[in-house]
């Protein structure tokens, strides 16, 4: 038997333990359900009361069943269970690739890679162009249809709000294969004020912070007045690691004799900050990859119960 068979063998063996454990299970492995909260339910007036479903833990709908068959505050959400197994047949998908790469793994990225550019254009059409343009240009219109809280006064400067709104629908242009050039000029606009706003704010946030936090004394003490011992060390270390980095950095000059010590007592600190870097980046994918997995052991096929939701079922 060949690699490829023996894959497809142990898939097709989990495939059928994890219907036998769906059937077999009181409430079914991966469902979730919700309780109905009533909104305003004082209020006389119809329109201003709502009901809205909260996610609930099994281990509560079951006593609410136990208690009274008839309820109807819990209940099974299809919804959202759908959207469990969905995610989790989604992430196996995105872990295959750890096998080689093959079509599942493609659907999943395109479907992800398409879904988070669709949500974030929504997100952008609700929270930009709405409220910050037409919501500009023309208030009336949005507090009326989409936003109640907006005021309706338009402001006196509301024509300078036509700039961005001639700006975006030339970068539209880029859609037109005759008229891409004109693209260019709004595109240039945005890329060129992005810049200058990006490094005025990088001059403030982090050069002339740097610079500040630099400038400390290498005798420290505390509130009493006495020496420091520690808070000295830090202090030093982190004067020399500055001039040692700026010195690795000074080609000038010949790194030889005391500026080559120097430089590579630089090089040091340099390793050591960027190793720091890239762990802490290696330490946050472990984390995604953590709730990835207790994502699939826990809410899904409910073989870990750290929250003790299920506790008793």
């Amino acid at each position: 038997m060949n690699k490829k068979n023996i894959i497809w063998t142990i898939v097709f063996i989990l495939g059928l333990l994890l219907i036998g454990r769906t059937a077999l299970s009181d409430y079914g492995m991966g469902t979730v359900y919700v309780k109905s909260v009533a909104i305003n339910s004082d209020n006389p007036d119809p329109e201003k009361r709502w009901t809205t479903y909260e996610k609930t833990y099994p281990r509560e709908f079951k006593k609410a069943i136990v208690a009274n068959p008839n309820q109807t505050q819990y209940r099974f959400s299809l919804s959202r269970t759908i959207g469990i197994w969905v995610a989790a047949f989604f992430t196996l998908f995105i872990f295959s690739f750890l096998y080689r790469d093959n079509p599942l793994y493609k659907i999943a990225e395109s479907v992800v890679i398409g879904v988070s550019a669709a949500y974030w254009m929504v997100v952008g059409f609700w929270t930009v162009i709405i409220p910050n343009l037409i919501g500009k240009i023309w208030p009336s219109l949005i507090h009326y249809w989409a936003m109640p809280g907006l005021s309706p006064e338009r402001e006196e400067s509301w024509f300078l709000y036509l700039i961005p709104l001639c700006l975006g629908i030339l970068l539209l242009m880029r859609l037109s294969p005759s008229g891409a050039w004109i693209s260019r000029w709004p595109l240039a606009f945005i890329i060129g004020t992005t810049a200058g706003m990006r490094l005025v704010g990088f001059l403030h946030a982090d050069f002339l912070s740097q610079i500040s936090n630099s400038i400390n004394p290498i005798w420290v003490t505390d509130s009493a007045g006495t020496f420091d011992f520690w808070g000295s060390i830090r202090s030093l270390t982190i004067v020399l690691g500055v001039l040692c980095g700026i010195v690795y950095f000074f080609f000038s000059i010949e790194h030889k004799g005391i500026v080559g010590k120097t430089a590579k007592v630089g090089i040091w600190y340099l390793m050591i900050t960027f190793g720091a870097a890239f762990g802490y980046t290696v330490m946050g994918r472990i984390a995604l990859l953590a709730i990835r997995l207790e994502f699939l052991m826990d809410d899904w096929l409910w073989l870990i119960d750290p929250g003790l939701t299920r506790l008793g079922m």
